[in-house]
């Protein structure tokens, strides 16, 4: 073991919480060595202890070297992202509408060739989504979505209206880029790791093993879960990826509300409390309020079709990035 190495495992946000293990290992197999040293009898009493040690520090660092070795290196734009997808205001309408969404984005990915997979949900009483979670893995997952970021504004007179009044509800998305490599540390005594069985359908290990991962960054607050993977150790390196991209989104959210108006990019900042569009149903109309345009057919737009409106959230960002 290459105990250099330690500082690359510590830096990167998938192994930082081994990487700490594997320290407190490594501290506690010093502390049984010193001991001995200082009464040698003990060295009978502490073979087994330092074989367990020795051998759990062996596996700790090899899943820190396999986790550094799947995956290509990051490129400008990260091919890995989290969407998540929650009821805003307007009650269990605002949540059949975020489930509305999340299917929208499901089909997208699949007319685009993109692996999708769910992390975590919550449901409401009628099936709507408070919140979804999902991990989509693609060419150009993050160039395509990137602008998704906001509050997406539905108005439409629910099923369960009998005046035929239309309602507005509102539902939030935040697009989250994983990247390989990141300036965010996190340090392990700043984290607060749960686990838990995972529910829902997954076979007898997923429901009967504490698989499923909850992870508090206590100087932020923020809160996330993992309960898709069906080992703890890859439901932990999911959670710490979204705890680094929260953290990293964080920081960049704060940085762009520093710069001057006129160097902000006409599709906006990415602030997830901006509103950024409307599904007008009645008028059968989709605006974009950043670009003021509008498309038709939301039926088809809602089952995939929001190829055209990203194309030009595209269009517009190589225009300005040209110029």
């Amino acid at each position: 073991m290459d105990l250099e190495r330690l500082e690359e495992f510590r830096k990167n946000h998938k192994t930082a919480y081994l990487a700490g293990h594997f320290e407190q290992l490594l501290k506690q197999e010093n502390e049984i060595e010193e001991m001995i040293k200082v009464d040698p009898a003990l060295a009978s009493l502490s073979v087994d202890d330092l074989k367990k040690l020795k051998e759990e520090k062996q596996l700790s660092w090899q899943q820190m070297e396999n986790i550094l070795e799947e995956g290509p290196k990051d490129t400008d734009s990260p091919n890995e992202v989290i969407i998540e997808i929650r009821a805003g205001a307007g009650g269990e309408e605002a949540a059949i509408f975020a489930e509305q969404l999340s299917r929208m984005y499901e089909r997208y990915a699949d007319i685009k060739g993109w692996q999708i997979k769910l992390i975590n949900e919550s449901k409401s009483s009628l099936g709507g989504y408070k919140e979804g979670i999902f991990e989509i893995i693609g060419k150009d997952v993050y160039k395509d979505l990137k602008f998704e970021t906001g509050v997406h504004r539905v108005q439409r007179i629910p099923a369960t209206e009998k005046s035929g009044r239309v309602h507005t509800s509102t539902a939030s998305v935040v697009i989250l880029p994983i990247l390989k490599e990141t300036t965010i540390e996190i340090n392990p005594v700043d984290l607060e790791i749960e686990f838990s069985r995972s529910g829902g359908a997954g076979g007898q290990n997923v429901n009967k093993v504490e698989t499923a991962v909850r992870i508090v960054h206590k100087p932020s607050g923020i809160d996330v879960r993992s309960t898709s993977e069906r080992s703890q150790q890859k439901n932990r390196e999911k959670a710490m990826g979204i705890l680094a991209a929260k953290l990293q989104a964080m920081k960049e959210e704060d940085e762009s509300k520093k710069l001057s108006a006129d160097r902000r990019s006409q599709i906006g900042t990415g602030d997830r409390h901006e509103k950024i569009r409307t599904y007008n149903f009645p008028q059968d109309r989709l605006t974009d309020h950043r670009v003021k345009e509008s498309w038709h057919n939301l039926p088809k737009i809602m089952e995939g079709g929001i190829g055209p409106v990203i194309e030009s959230l595209r269009s517009i960002e190589e225009k300005e990035t040209s110029e």
